[in-house]
């Protein structure tokens, strides 16, 4: 690997611009990796690692980004002056010709929300700032510390305000998109989610079945252990409670701490309206509180008590053995699916491991001799890297390895559509699910109205050989089945 960098000096841009920036790099031809990363001393340290840290990086300073890139050597120039050119393509003025605001304090008197997407060691202090002001906070921004966390959250308690994050992926505010969000229709359903994915999985199903959403608040992946201790999420059902838009609540989480849960299942079985609880893996039941287990539960059971309908039936699938088959291979971009399905598979499978030797992109990555739900959005594969909803190429990655490996019976994936994911996430993968003989069961998580067209993004599934399910659940469960299938098989 032969790396070259180009740095451009005092220069920040939002972490999704650097990741859409990167795809677009790394989809050239020729070109094996591009990295873009602000030049601290932990980022530098990933672009060593990874052999992306060149010579002309060797000045550049925590407020300097670096573009790295490995390519063929008659590609470099081209590629880093390409580079320059996205990151220049940025609109110069806000929605309605203003002029784009400086600070926070030029929008103060006429917004309610500061959006804040900073490197983590800074975004505790910019989000502080917008609180000081009287603005609410979605904070984008991750590696921030818990207790940053706490003390923002605390803070905006005081004053009547909700910090939405860190690390918080979704949110639609009064019908306004934030961070990777779908294009859902607007109803009396209100979500309160420590998972972006559960959030859009949910509110996507709600769309297909014909209700719709009133808010759809993120308040990061955090806020329900023991350390945070629920704080947003208590402000946030509190602010669906008082909302006169919202009939349901649904409230949507991995596996919280158990005190947290007592005391978010609580508050919620005194807020006066109908509430759906979805703790990943289960809780204990509460009164006036439909606790559920898995996301498919939870959108129908709000379609239930909103509307008064049923979801429809799942369709009967056909299941097919694979011949002398017996591992699953879950490669999620999505962390809350991966969640889900260990806590739908493991009971069945056993053992399921949750990580991999270390994986650098373009190589083969080492499959354990098990059952594997990975989460390739996770810090570990992201790291300077784009998150696989915006750039498949860890997946593809891994899609490769497993098919490769003789002992794969299943491969389950999810297809993540809306604003902030990729174009086509369907038509990179399905190339290499052709390609497969083991099994592949996917879903997409999307809407008739997001720019990437669900029928159209399912039908490119289906056309490359892949098994569709309609959720996240049902295509844990529909795994479970194959599987079961092949150990019976290899009984026999």
């Amino acid at each position: 690997m032969t790396a070259r960098n180009i740095v451009f000096p005092n220069s920040y841009f939002d972490s999704v611009v650097l990741m859409r920036t990167a795809a677009t790099l790394g989809a050239r031809p020729g070109v094996r990796a591009a990295s873009l990363l602000m030049a601290t001393e932990p980022n530098r340290q990933v672009l060593a690692d990874a052999g992306l840290l060149a010579a002309e990086a060797g000045a550049a300073g925590p407020n300097d980004l670096i573009v790295a890139v490995d390519c063929d050597d008659d590609l470099v120039d081209s590629v880093l002056a390409a580079a320059g050119e996205l990151l220049e393509d940025r609109p110069a003025v806000v929605p309605g010709d203003l002029p784009a605001p400086r600070t926070l304090a030029a929008v103060a008197d006429t917004a309610d929300l500061a959006v804040i997407s900073t490197p983590g060691r800074y975004a505790a202090a910019e989000a502080l700032k917008a609180l000081r002001l009287g603005l609410h906070v979605f904070l984008f921004s991750d590696n921030v510390d818990v207790r940053d966390e706490v003390r923002l959250k605390r803070y905006a308690h005081e004053r009547g305000l909700l910090v939405m994050g860190p690390d918080c992926g979704t949110a639609i505010l009064n019908g306004v998109p934030l961070a990777f969000a779908n294009v859902v229709r607007p109803g009396r359903i209100g979500l309160v989610s420590a998972s972006g994915t559960g959030l859009q999985q949910v509110s996507t199903l709600l769309d297909a079945w014909g209700a719709g959403v009133s808010q759809v608040l993120g308040v990061g992946g955090r806020d329900l252990s023991a350390d945070v201790g629920g704080l947003s999420t208590l402000d946030a059902l509190d602010a669906l409670a008082a909302d006169p838009g919202t009939d349901v609540i649904v409230l949507i989480s991995k596996p919280p701490a158990p005190s947290v849960a007592d005391l978010v299942l609580r508050r919620a079985s005194g807020l006066g309206k109908p509430v759906v609880a979805t703790f990943l893996g289960g809780a204990a039941s509460v009164a006036g509180v439909t606790v559920v287990s898995t996301l498919d539960e939870a959108a129908g059971a709000a379609l239930r008590l909103a509307l008064g309908v049923t979801p429809p039936a799942a369709l009967r699938r056909d299941v097919v053995r694979p011949a002398n088959r017996r591992l699953l291979r879950a490669l999620f971009a999505g962390g809350t699916f991966a969640c889900e399905a260990r806590a739908i598979l493991g009971p069945v499978l056993g053992e399921v491991a949750s990580a991999v030797e270390r994986y650098l992109p373009g190589t083969p990555p080492v499959l354990p001799d098990s059952h594997l739900i990975l989460d390739l959005g996770d810090d570990a594969f992201t790291v300077g890297r784009p998150h696989p909803m915006i750039d498949p190429t860890s997946r593809l990655d891994f899609l490769r390895a497993a098919a490769a490996d003789p002992e794969t019976a299943v491969v389950l994936l999810d297809v993540v559509l809306g604003h902030g994911a990729g174009p086509d996430p369907a038509g990179a993968l399905a190339p290499a699910i052709a390609a497969m003989t083991p099994q592949v069961v996917a879903f997409v998580v999307g809407t008739a109205g997001d720019p990437q067209g669900l029928a159209e993004q399912q039908r490119k599934l289906t056309d490359a050989g892949a098994m569709v399910a309609r959720s996240s659940t049902e295509a844990a469960q529909l795994a479970g089945e194959h599987l079961t299938e092949a150990a019976m098989g290899a009984a026999s």
